[in-house]
């Protein structure tokens, strides 16, 4: 058994097509038929149902499949490490959650280039649990997300809690109030934007709400009315599960692609959201952001990178990031990677 034939045998399940398989791969159908078979010889087992169509894993190719993917990745991921070891990129690969680039984002990277001049960095847009992969792969070498992960691969460190504001339209007839409950907004639509949810084992289930939950159909293109789940079941989505906390669940909710999208609707008068408190210069002509009482509604803001390689510039970075909170009087707490 070698990497060839496994490489071969995950092409050929993940694609159920053997000519499509040697064009991904790279090999003539007979190189990767020889290499197929050849593991299933060494292994005495059949792997593969070749007498039907569509082409499918016998139940033993189907638990090799899902045992040895994992193998695989891992393999991968290690030999990404080792190369990135011996010789370390110059760059720094950035990765960052949307709400975090209309935070303090930039206002680090500058203070960065001005700590170190000759560094080059480079920024990409992924979500919190994409970055996870993307550090092993080694497309991005730090990530700012705002939740927790439980991965061996990985350690982070807590920057700071953001406060969330509650964003209305102008023309709402709270939109002046400075100091928001939750349990007044629980009449609203709420806008929910989150691509990440909640790890059941953090999510709250709630026995009690002070609310019935309601959902009127929307039939606005690329909108979804979500259907939550019961009050038994642990609540993943980010802000419903804010609501959760205090027994509240809001009357009806509309589910969008992203943040923008989110505050784009509330402009138009369709409901309101919760933001992390950087986002309140976003389009102020149309939304009022106004502070909530609750100082526990708060989004994390965390730093993730891998736990056996930190790439030589991540240091300079945590001291332009606690330069820049010291500067804004941000409360924080001074922590270093391993």
């Amino acid at each position: 058994m070698d990497l060839k034939q496994l490489n071969a045998f995950i092409a050929v399940a993940d694609l159920r097509s053997f000519s499509a398989a040697a064009t991904q791969t790279g090999l003539s159908q007979p190189s990767l038929s020889r290499l197929l078979k050849q593991l299933e010889t060494d292994m005495g087992v059949e792997l593969i149902d070749r007498y039907h169509r569509p082409l499918n894993l016998t139940e033993a190719g189907a638990f090799f499949y899902d045992k040895i993917s994992t193998v695989l990745t891992e393999i991968d991921t290690v030999t990404s490490m080792t190369q990135r070891l011996s010789a370390p990129s110059s760059v720094l690969n950035i990765g960052f959650v949307p709400s975090v680039l209309y935070g303090l984002l930039p206002e680090i990277i500058a203070e960065l280039k001005q700590f170190s001049p000759d560094i080059e960095v480079t920024l990409k847009d992924i979500s919190s649990y994409q970055q996870m992969d993307a550090l092993k792969s080694g497309e991005i070498d730090i990530g700012f997300g705002r939740f927790a992960h439980q991965d061996p691969w990985i350690q982070q460190i807590l920057l700071r809690h953001e406060r969330y504001v509650v964003a209305l339209p102008k023309s709402h007839p709270l939109a002046q109030v400075s100091e928001q409950r939750l349990i007044d907004l629980a009449n609203n639509r709420l806008i929910l934007y989150h691509q990440t949810h909640l790890p059941i084992s953090t999510a709250t289930a709630k026995s009690k709400s002070t609310k019935l939950t309601a959902h009127a159909p929307v039939n606005t293109k690329n909108l979804s009315n979500r259907v939550q789940p019961s009050l038994s079941e642990p609540i993943t989505e980010p802000l419903l599960h804010l609501f959760a906390q205090y027994g509240i669940s809001p009357f009806t909710t509309t589910t969008v692609s992203d943040l923008q999208v989110a505050l784009g609707l509330v402009a138009a008068g369709e409901g309101i959201t919760l933001v992390p408190a950087s986002l309140r210069t976003v389009r102020t002509e149309q939304i009022s952001y106004q502070r909530l009482v609750h100082e526990n509604v708060t989004s994390p803001v965390y730093l993730h990178t891998l736990k056996d390689f930190v790439h030589p510039k991540i240091p300079a970075l945590l001291t332009a990031i606690y330069h820049v909170y010291e500067q804004r009087g941000i409360t924080y707490r001074r922590q270093q990677f391993t």
